[in-house]
């Protein structure tokens, strides 16, 4: 026996599962594809979006909740500055169905929020070209996760912990048998007591059959502009943002490198035939749709994409996560799927993978994110 437990893939979630493992055992091993927070992952691209204020399942806050504490703890144990809490925007009509949506949620979880005005908005946040009838609902606790960092520090806290780590270790397969998991990659082979698949579009092919159906690698894509003044896109001045109008969507965060500031279309992840070999450039329809709609939202941004990239994802066919056990002997863990919507939950996923898989704790009401939810459809 190699191990208690094997973690395959170190990205989003399979650094935090790592991380959160190394506290409960001495004895886990990580396995990454490449090298941990590489340009090809879902995690590419600089920085993603935290927020306590969102629309759609309640369950998910108590999640969000347990990640914004955890993401505290990871910065302290490692003296990186991970989450740039710079307050959050959700922008949209007054009566739109965008809104609506997320103040109903936000009505049940009790999330602390602020509804402004347009008048409020344009004397706070004059970045933002508003329309006649949008307002917008601020989040306090958001702020902006900044990804290589995040990735980087939880892997080296764990190795810190005693955790093993091995690199350029593509997993190609996973074999239960009576005492434990054998894994394989090339001429290797490992056997550990337990294993976390976490390795997100490359995940389908180490699945069983019954979930491959219901799962799909798309392809997200990244733009970035220059502000014409870059100060009035700093984190204290420029929270992130989601804003929704009809078929018009835009999200984005806050200069973090003194020049550009990301501001992406919404929604656009589209099917892609495999995770490594997702194409990089934008498409002519996309660049097209993208600038005119920074033009529009944007007055202080030079409406030129000066960089832009795409990074795959594992979908799942109701856009929840896969988390929890894949058959009855509780040897392999499912971490994946995380359909685009992962990474600002990312440590509160790793710390709930890594307690599950290693049997110190069962998480109730996450029903709807257990993989046995697609085994009879």
């Amino acid at each position: 026996m190699d191990g208690k437990l094997a973690v395959i893939g170190l990205g989003s979630i399979g650094s935090m599962a790592l991380w959160q493992a190394s506290r409960l055992t001495d004895s886990v091993v990580g396995f990454e594809a490449r090298s941990p927070a590489h340009a090809r992952s879902a995690a590419g691209g600089d920085t993603r979006l935290f927020r306590m204020i969102y629309r759609g399942n309640p369950a998910y806050y108590p999640v969000l909740g347990r990640s914004r504490e955890l993401w505290a703890e990871l910065e302290a144990e490692t003296g990186q500055d991970i989450l740039t809490r710079c307050g959050g925007l959700s922008i949209g009509t007054s009566d739109g169905p965008y809104l609506r949506s997320l103040l109903e949620t936000t009505r049940i979880t009790g999330a602390t929020h602020q509804i402004l005005s347009r008048e409020d908005m344009a004397a706070r946040y004059p970045q933002h070209n508003l329309r006649a009838d949008d307002i917008a609902v601020y989040d306090p606790n958001a702020g902006a996760l900044r990804t290589d960092r995040a990735i980087t520090a939880a892997i080296t806290a764990a190795e810190n912990n005693g955790a093993t780590v091995n690199t350029n270790s593509p997993i190609e397969s996973i074999t239960e048998t009576d005492n434990g998991v054998v894994i394989i990659s090339g001429a290797n082979t490992w056997t550990f007591e337990r294993v976390i698949v976490a390795s997100g579009a490359w995940s389908k092919q180490l699945m069983p059959e019954y979930l491959k159906a219901h799962m799909e690698t798309q392809r997200i894509f990244l733009s970035w502009f220059v502000a014409r003044d870059a100060g009035q896109f700093a984190p204290e001045k420029f929270p992130i943002f989601i804003r929704i109008f009809g078929e018009r969507s835009m999200y984005g965060a806050p200069c973090v490198d003194g020049v550009t500031v990301k501001a992406t279309l919404d929604g656009r992840g589209a099917p892609t035939p495999a995770a490594d070999s997702v194409p990089r450039d934008l498409t002519d329809a996309e660049i097209t749709e993208t600038t005119e709609t920074v033009s529009e939202f944007f007055p202080g941004l030079i409406p030129n994409i000066v960089r832009s990239d795409a990074f795959p994802d594992l979908f799942t066919s109701d856009s929840q996560p896969l988390m929890g056990f894949l058959g009855e002997s509780n040897r392999i863990y499912s971490a994946t799927g995380f359909s685009g919507a992962g990474f600002k939950m990312a440590s509160g996923y790793g710390e709930i993978a890594a307690s599950e898989a290693l049997g110190k704790r069962w998480y109730d009401g996450l029903e709807f994110l257990r993989p046995q939810r697609f085994q009879d459809s």
